[in-house]
């Protein structure tokens, strides 16, 4: 992130008021990637992916203002993670700037900051989503901020050894894209595929593609915030940012577009995914490239997403539900590596209309370093925190029973969608839609997409016991 030289403190209120805005943007990311992801899984697992994101945002949070703010903004311990100086946010003002932004108030920083520290480990709920136990994604959450996340924001953006080698990461391509992307890949690697996952390929047929949609869109709006309000005040920087922000995304979805009409025809989930893989490519670029180099990184990003995603499900089997390490990680990586090929020379406008593709090898270098660094680490820490919990907790993973009846029901006891028919009737000749856990009868995934035109118009948490006067697979009723 663009952080400037430590000045005398000269409070803004029209910066102020920009952050402000941008961290409301950032916000709004939350909830739009737990619709998104909800939309293009299973009905039986959108209402746990949601939760999971909800949960997560509020958590984190708290953990950010308990000691993430402390260790990756404080004082620097050997360039590896920061001090205890602002745990709880003591010496974190209101009404004065801090050493990182002497124009907005600390505390405002802080919250910006937040939005980040958040959303970054929830990206990977996209890699595990329709398997992972509801227990095991709060302990891996919180572990993995603590020990990949503070870290990797120290080194780069807090004074730590990257930034002082100067890897440049202007809004979280490596701090958040790579770094989660290499989490994503780890979990999937790790869990396994799921149980039918050579049955679609991975692909399961979505479940409400216009919530997607919606959350696509909510995700690009507030990308302007993410990405804009990293120029930490309001000027040219920020328009830059935000310029770059949505010409990215627009030329990478044009590329998964077009090669979806190519191979296909023109797929509403494609155009999603390539607005995401753009989006996701620039945030480390974003305020440092002019337009023209923008346009090249997001025909870059989107081609390797594309193919990547398809080559990583087809060839490999790597079950990343969501295709996290693609559209996000890998296209993270190739961003901030082609920082140091577009990047602008200091003193450049932003506003010429000449090219500016002022390549520097040295910046390739130690781009490419900064990238391999925090990816092995994520990889790596990722691993081991999942071997530990396994070895602490047994599997990780729901059984292919559970999963069956979908994550909804097992983890939560209630059904996204209200009005869908939960075994109203199972007949002797389906006995194999009826399964148990604890005892209670669970309806199959044909069951739950029957609809029901009825007597449940409304209520959720549909609880299934047999009906005492059948035997079992002749009737079963539902108590709301």
């Amino acid at each position: 992130m663009a952080v400037p030289e430590p000045l005398v403190c000269n409070l803004n209120t029209g910066d102020t008021t920009w952050i402000i805005v941008a961290t409301a943007f950032s916000l709004m990311m939350g909830p739009a990637l737990a619709f998104f992801e909800a939309g293009l899984l299973r009905a039986k697992h959108s209402l746990s992916i949601i939760t999971q994101v909800f949960a997560g945002t509020c958590m984190l949070s708290c953990l950010w203002l308990l000691v993430g703010y402390s260790l990756t903004f404080g004082t620097s311990i050997g360039g590896i993670i920061g001090g205890f100086d602002h745990v709880l946010w003591l010496n974190v003002p209101y009404d004065k700037c801090g050493s990182h932004t002497p124009n907005i108030p600390a505390a405002l920083h802080a919250l910006f900051q937040m939005m980040f520290a958040t959303i970054t480990p929830l990206i990977m709920t996209g890699s595990y989503a329709e398997r992972l136990r509801w227990e095991a994604f709060l302990i891996f959450t919180l572990l993995w901020e603590i020990l990949v996340y503070y870290p990797a924001v120290h080194w780069i953006w807090g004074g730590g050894f990257l930034a002082k080698w100067g890897v440049l990461d202007y809004a979280g391509g490596i701090v958040v894209h790579t770094s989660a992307g290499a989490g994503a890949l780890a979990i999937a690697l790790f869990l396994g595929p799921r149980a039918d996952f050579l049955q679609y390929m991975g692909e399961a047929p979505p479940s409400n593609v216009p919530l997607a949609g919606v959350g696509a869109a909510l995700l690009w709006m507030g990308w302007f915030g993410f990405n804009g309000g990293a120029a930490m005040h309001a000027g040219n920087l920020a328009v830059s940012a935000v310029v770059s922000t949505h010409v990215a995304a627009c030329v990478s979805c044009m590329v998964w577009l077009v090669l979806s009409m190519w191979n296909h025809r023109p797929a509403a989930t494609a155009m999603f995914n390539g607005i995401l893989a753009g989006l996701a490519g620039i945030t480390p670029a974003s305020g440092f490239v002019s337009t023209q180099a923008t346009i090249a990184i997001g025909l870059l990003c989107g081609l390797l997403a594309y193919y990547g995603s398809q080559i990583s499900k087809k060839r490999f089997h790597i079950d990343d539900a969501l295709d996290v390490h693609w559209i996000h990680g890998a296209t993270g990586s190739l961003g901030s590596i082609l920082l140091g090929v577009f990047g602008r020379r200091a003193g450049d406008g932003v506003s010429d209309y000449e090219l500016h593709f002022h390549s520097s090898p040295w910046q390739i270098f130690i781009q490419t370093v900064g990238v391999g660094i925090v990816g092995c680490y994520s990889f790596a820490v990722t691993w081991t925190i999942l071997s530990a919990m396994k070895a602490r907790m047994g599997p990780l993973a729901h059984d292919e029973d559970a999963q069956e009846a979908g994550l909804d029901w097992v983890d939560h006891g209630e059904v996204a969608y209200c009005r869908l028919n939960v075994l109203r009737e199972i007949r002797t000749t389906h006995p194999e839609a009826i399964s148990h856990i604890n005892g209670i009868a669970i309806p199959s995934e044909d069951d739950y997409m029957k609809h029901d035109t009825g007597k449940h118009p409304g209520g959720a948490g549909l609880v299934i016991r047999p009906n005492a006067s059948r035997g079992v697979g002749e009737g079963y009723q539902s108590a709301l």
